[in-house]
């Protein structure tokens, strides 16, 4: 299986590009996730985290913001990804815009968010979102699906719609400071521009890599 990547724009070029990468992702962004994007989820992205031993792991997770600091993304504390996370704070994040024959790739490290702003973004949750959170003890083993179902029933009964669901101390976010920010576009015959942005001090620098 193999696909012609084509572009109608002439690719991607240096002068293209806005000075700092999270203005650039946040074109790209707006982009992907405009009305009539062939993109049905822009802001999935898969979360790559090693262990204390370099053992890799990776799932798909959702953005939540991002701003000039970064990426944030929320997650039970006692997930694998989040153990790997306090042992190795070294992370990558890959969103694979593939309907748009673009991808964006983030290396950096990741640090808890406050928990003010864990908080505030909880109760900005669905309510059943909000019982998930507590329902999921994340990453660990299930006797059965019965047992996943019955906890969320009983925290059901416990916080009612309308009542205020507590943030579970347990669950919080990640807020991800890149290092490089790597733009890909796809072009015929695999010739494709990968533009990377690199911190440097102060600032960024950009480089170009060979396909």
């Amino acid at each position: 299986m193999r696909e012609q990547y084509r572009t109608h724009d002439g690719g991607l070029l240096e002068s293209d590009l806005a000075p700092h990468p999270m203005e650039q992702f946040t074109r790209w962004f707006k982009q992907a996730a405009a009305p009539g994007s062939a993109l049905p989820e822009p802001n999935a992205m898969v979360v790559s985290t090693a262990d204390a031993e370099g053992r890799p792991s990776s799932r798909t997770v959702l953005l939540k913001s991002y701003d000039d600091e970064g990426f944030v993304f929320y997650t039970n504390y006692g997930s694998r990804k989040a153990q790997d996370l306090g042992a190795n704070p070294h992370i990558a994040l890959l969103f694979p815009w593939h309907p748009a024959s673009r991808q964006v790739l983030v290396t950096g490290t990741a640090a808890r968010t406050s928990r003010q702003e864990t908080e505030e973004y909880f109760h900005s949750r669905p309510y059943g979102s909000q019982l998930g959170a507590w329902a999921s003890a994340q990453s660990s083993v299930l006797a059965s699906r019965t047992e996943l179902d019955t906890a969320y029933e009983e925290l059901a009964r416990r916080h009612p719609p309308g009542s205020t669901v507590p943030v579970p101390p347990h669950w919080g976010g990640f807020r991800i400071t890149p290092r490089t920010v790597e733009f890909w576009q796809g072009r015929e015959n695999r010739l494709h521009d990968r533009l990377r942005y690199v911190r440097a001090d102060p600032g960024w620098r950009v480089e170009r890599l060979s396909p």
